[in-house]
C-alpha cells in the first residue's frame, strides 16, 4: 500500500476539540477477519516519531486473525499537532492512553488486545496500569510489546532526544530536515534491514505533515512520564505476566538486546522473543516473523 492509499483510507473523530486519524481493518474497504464480526479486536500503538503508518508491513498479516484498529497519536501522523507556547501542552502518555480509549469507546470496542511499540510501549504499560488500579482499560486482554522504554534505566537515548528534552529542545524542530531525519533514522535499524531512500521519503511525509517537525521536543515528554510512573508502570508489568511478551530486535541501539535481558530478569514468567538480525523497528525491519509471532501468542 502506498502512503497516498493510506491516507484515503484515514477516518477522524473529535477528541476535545483535535482531530484524531484512523485507520480499522473492517472499514474503509477493508473486509476485516473474512467478516468474521466476533472476531478479536487488536489496537496498534505505534512509535515516536512515526505514526500508525508503521504497521502497515504486517497489517495483511494481523488483520486474517483479527480486527484492526490503529491511531495517529495526538502531534503525530495525519492527527493534529497543537503548539502548545508554554510547557509541553497536552502531550503526555496519559493523555495519549485517553485518546486510544477514546478511540475504542468511540468504535464500540469492548475487548481487545494490543500490539504496541517504541512510545506506544508506555501508552500499553498505563494501559495495564488503568486496567490493575480499576480505573480504564478494563477491556484489556494480551499485550504484546516490541522494541521500547519499557525500563527507563534501559532506555539509551539519541542525541537528538537528548537535545530534545534540554532547554535548547526548541532547536530540534528547527534543524530538522528531511535529510537530517533520514541520517539519524537509519542508525537504529540493523545493517542489513536499513530503510531505502523511498521508505524514508514515506516516513518524512508523515511527520512533516502540518510542520510536525515543530513540535518534536514537544513530544519527548514521554522521557520525563517514564521516570515519573516508573514504580506503577513496572508493578503491572509483573502482575500481568500470563498474558502479555516482548518480540525485541537485538540490534536496537535504544532499547534492544539489553532491554530484552531486562525483560527477562524482571518477568520471567513473560513470553519473549529476540530477533538477532534487526533493530528498533522489527515490525518493518522483520514483518513476517513479527506478524507469525504476535498472532501465536494472541492466539494463547
Amino acid at each position: 500500500m502506498d502512503t497516498q492509499s493510506w491516507r484515503s483510507k484515514a477516518s477522524y473523530f473529535d477528541y476535545q476539540g483535535h482531530q484524531i486519524a484512523y485507520w480499522t481493518s473492517y472499514d474503509n474497504g477493508g473486509d476485516g477477519v473474512r467478516g468474521d464480526e466476533n472476531a478479536r479486536t487488536l489496537l496498534l500503538v505505534h512509535g515516536f516519531p512515526t505514526c500508525a503508518w508503521d504497521f502497515v508491513p504486517v497489517w495483511e498479516a494481523l488483520r486474517t486473525n483479527h480486527r484492526l484498529i490503529a491511531c495517529d497519536m495526538l502531534g503525530f501522523g495525519l492527527s493534529d499537532k497543537p503548539r502548545p507556547l508554554f510547557g509541553n501542552g497536552p502531550y503526555s502518555i496519559h493523555l495519549q492512553t485517553d485518546i486510544q480509549e477514546a478511540l475504542l469507546a468511540h468504535l464500540g470496542v469492548g475487548g481487545f488486545d494490543a500490539l504496541v511499540h517504541d512510545y506506544g510501549v508506555s501508552v500499553g504499560q498505563e494501559l495495564i496500569a488503568r486496567q490493575h488500579d480499576g480505573t480504564g482499560a478494563q477491556g484489556l486482554g494480551r499485550a504484546v510489546f516490541l522494541n521500547g522504554g519499557i525500563f527507563p534505566d534501559q532506555h539509551r537515548p539519541r542525541p537528538i532526544q537528548k537535545l530534545g528534552v534540554s532547554p535548547l529542545g526548541f532547536l530540534v524542530g528547527l534543524l530538522m530536515s528531511r535529510k537530517s531525519f533520514g541520517a539519524s533514522f537509519s542508525e537504529v535499524f540493523g545493517p542489513d534491514t536499513q530503510p531505502s531512500e523511498a521508505e524514508l521519503d514515506e516516513f518524512w511525509t508523515f511527520i512533516a505533515h502540518n510542520s510536525g517537525g515543530r513540535i518534536t521536543h514537544k513530544l519527548l515528554h514521554y522521557i520525563a512520564d517514564r521516570m515519573t510512573h516508573k514504580d506503577r508502570w513496572e508493578a503491572a508489568l509483573v502482575g500481568a505476566q500470563d498474558r502479555i511478551g516482548l518480540i525485541n530486535g537485538a540490534l536496537d541501539p535504544v532499547s534492544g538486546k539489553h532491554a530484552y535481558d531486562r525483560w527477562r530478569d524482571t518477568l520471567p514468567d513473560a513470553r519473549h522473543h529476540l530477533i538477532e538480525s534487526v533493530g528498533h523497528y522489527p515490525h518493518v525491519e522483520a514483518p513476517e516473523e513479527v506478524a507469525a509471532t504476535a498472532l501465536a501468542w494472541l492466539a494463547g
